[in-house]
């Protein structure tokens, strides 16, 4: 969670071909998020390189009102996809733009084929990113210093932030709004928005792959009556035994569906139960621990530090200190 609070300034890059869908995300998420009082998180504003109109790859062009020297105080840089070309010249951008992405104190959003932007710059090696799973392939031949992860919906690095195609843009513009402000800003925001406050699995799940023999049975009953059993253990045999499959069909059908081996999906969902307990509710590590099914308060330290880097204790110090602003 950022430890400023106060409203802050997020900048979208609109470069000639943008994608209108994925242009208008951060607008629509940052923009709809609100303090208790009704005071706005975000001032939202978007630039072209020189302020002038910018085609879309669409049957029109925007006006904006705003030129590239916006990006100078802008504390979230948000890059949406635009019109592939395959001359590397097309990722290039001018030195001042490219410099004020370099500004440490600023976080850089890339959706996308947009992260072929990034990579040009140098600002992805080493790291760990994401892009459009079709894209994913073509990436790692042009770019190998990039940890590329084409399995995920988004990666957040930090500073650097990568989302997969199109509406994984949505999603990552929540998880900000939840790293930034706590669950309860995302959440509203997602239900204004009518999408979903997360989305299980990754990319992996979206994958063009042949269509499953008609009547093939789904694990989505499981996985939902496993959500309201997150505080027992669960084996593979029991939620193979409940989708009325072999352990072997079911771990199949599972990973088609969500892109997660079931263990894996089973451990993600109870770290986002037990940081909703720490967020919402004053029940004792332990408790926390025991109803999110990760046992002890040990093994919900170990997750945690994992998954987002802190205690338990640090994690709930952080969303009530939030809370009183």
């Amino acid at each position: 969670m950022c430890k400023d609070l106060a409203m802050q300034r997020v900048v979208v890059l609109a470069l000639d071909g943008v994608y209108p869908f994925e242009l208008g995300i951060p607008a629509r998420i940052f923009g709809t998020a609100v303090a208790d009082d009704g005071s706005p998180l975000y001032e939202i504003r978007t630039c072209s390189l020189d302020g002038a109109p910018v085609r879309t790859n669409a049957d029109y062009t925007i006006a904006v009102p705003w030129d590239a020297s916006a990006l100078d105080d802008a504390d979230i840089v948000v890059i949406p996809p635009f019109t592939e070309c395959d001359d590397h010249e097309t990722y290039c951008l001018p030195p001042k733009v490219a410099d004020a992405l370099r500004r440490p104190q600023t976080r850089v959003v890339s959706f996308c084929t947009s992260a072929f932007v990034l990579a040009t710059l140098g600002l992805l090696d080493g790291r760990p990113a994401t892009t459009h799973w079709n894209q994913a392939e073509r990436f790692r031949r042009e770019f190998p210093r990039v940890r590329m992860d084409a399995d995920v919906l988004f990666v957040d690095d930090g500073r650097i932030l990568t989302a997969a195609g199109s509406a994984a843009g949505i999603d990552l513009c929540l998880h900000l709004l939840r790293s930034d402000h706590g669950s309860a800003v995302a959440n509203r925001v997602a239900r204004l928005c009518i999408v979903p406050p997360w989305r299980e699995g990754g990319q992996a799940q979206f994958i063009d792959r042949p269509m499953p023999e008609s009547g093939t049975a789904s694990t989505a009953d499981t996985r939902a009556w496993a959500l309201t059993h997150l505080d027992r253990p669960l084996s593979l045999a029991e939620l193979a035994a409940h989708a009325r499959m072999s352990v072997r069909t079911f771990c199949r059908r599972f990973r088609e569906e969500t892109g997660l081996p079931p263990g894996q999906w089973l451990t993600r969902q109870r770290v986002d139960l037990a940081r909703h307990l720490l967020e919402a509710s004053d029940l004792p590590i332990d408790r926390v621990a025991a109803e999110s099914g990760l046992g002890t308060a040990a093994s919900l330290r170990q997750h945690l530090a994992t998954t987002i880097g802190v205690s338990p204790t640090t994690y709930r110090h952080t969303f009530r200190a939030a809370a009183l602003q």
